[in-house]
């Protein structure tokens, strides 16, 4: 572990099963905790003993207590759960453990980042929320969860997925079996985010019943989506008519969440990306929310958050400059 600088110590008490969940296996969340503030964590038993200076000591404090926050909930704590919690600890801003808990099969789902609590609440109080960043921000998983969760209580009927599959021109015919069969390889993650929710058995059956239903873009045409959480994935590859399209087609007491990333457009004329213009367009527009991550906001391994950053660093300065007048 980490020595850091003489100082004063403070005790922390913790329950036992936060004190476990907050050690860590092998003491490798302690060791992270330790590293980030240059601190010395000891546990005496009933709680952890911090030494270091007073700012130190009152950022590590906050980390191990929203950590033991997290683990009463019933979070199992993981080293991307624990790093999140340190990068909001040492920015001095609030946990984000209890904020908009979702009850999924194997316990709740919490946001692990503050811009995902933000993203939680946006869901719960906007008929229509965007949510654009980067890959492994959460963003489709949280959708999916809260979707599953709201089919579970009753509050929907259906819940509904679509987005552009393959690419923009819905060019699926080539690909073998029903339309099932040629969409799910591209929704994996909605899939497997909700079988964490609602385990597959379940969501085989509610497919089979009619309240999950999942179809490309291109069959939403026509279509009134009442009494249904819809869910627009890898919306960056929607053209502005398909946004249009999909946008008007909510009906009575549904919700509509469009997740995507303008960076990633896959479209022959990325200019035509749907997503970037109906968040110009409508954003402050009453009933919709806007909702963005940022490199920070990365769950996955920590390297993927580097990624994020180096390749945003490349297109700032591969960005054409303004002309400036000769003064």
């Amino acid at each position: 572990m980490a020595r850091g600088p003489r100082g004063d110590q403070e005790f922390v008490a913790l329950s036992d099963l936060a004190l476990r969940s907050v050690i860590g296996p092998n003491s490798r969340h302690i060791a992270l905790v330790e590293n980030a503030f240059d601190v010395l964590i000891e546990s005496p038993g009933g709680g952890v003993t911090i030494t270091g200076s007073a700012r130190e000591r009152a950022e590590a404090r906050r980390a191990v207590l929203a950590l033991g926050e997290r683990a009463e909930a019933g979070i199992i704590l993981t080293e991307t759960d624990v790093r999140a919690t340190l990068s909001l600890s040492a920015g001095g801003k609030p946990g984000a453990a209890n904020q908009g808990l979702i009850s999924g099969r194997r316990g709740p789902i919490a946001p692990k980042t503050e811009a995902q609590a933000a993203y939680l609440q946006m869901l719960e109080h906007c008929d229509l929320t965007f949510g654009v960043g980067p890959a492994g921000t959460g963003k489709t998983f949280l959708a999916a969860a809260y979707g599953a969760t709201l089919l579970l209580k009753g509050q929907v009927d259906r819940l509904v997925i679509t987005r552009p599959a393959v690419e923009a021109g819905e060019r699926l015919g080539f690909l073998p079996g029903d339309l099932n069969e040629k969409v799910d390889p591209y929704l994996a993650p909605i899939w497997e985010a909700l079988d964490q929710i609602i385990g597959a058995d379940a969501v085989r059956r509610r497919r089979d019943k009619g309240e999950i239903e999942v179809a490309p873009l291109a069959f939403m045409r026509g279509r009134t989506l009442a009494h249904a959480f819809v869910i627009v994935d890898e919306a960056q590859n929607t053209s502005r008519l398909q946004m249009k399209m999909v946008l008007t087609r909510l009906g009575e007491g549904a919700r509509m969440v469009v997740t995507g990333d303008p960076s990633q457009v896959d479209l022959l004329n990325p200019r035509d990306s749907g997503l970037s213009h109906a968040i110009r367009l409508l954003r402050g527009v009453e009933g919709v929310g806007v909702s963005t991550f940022t490199a920070e906001d990365v769950v996955r391994h920590p390297l993927v958050a580097r990624i994020v950053r180096a390749y945003d660093a490349d297109a700032e300065a591969r960005r054409p400059k303004p002309d400036l007048e000769d003064s």
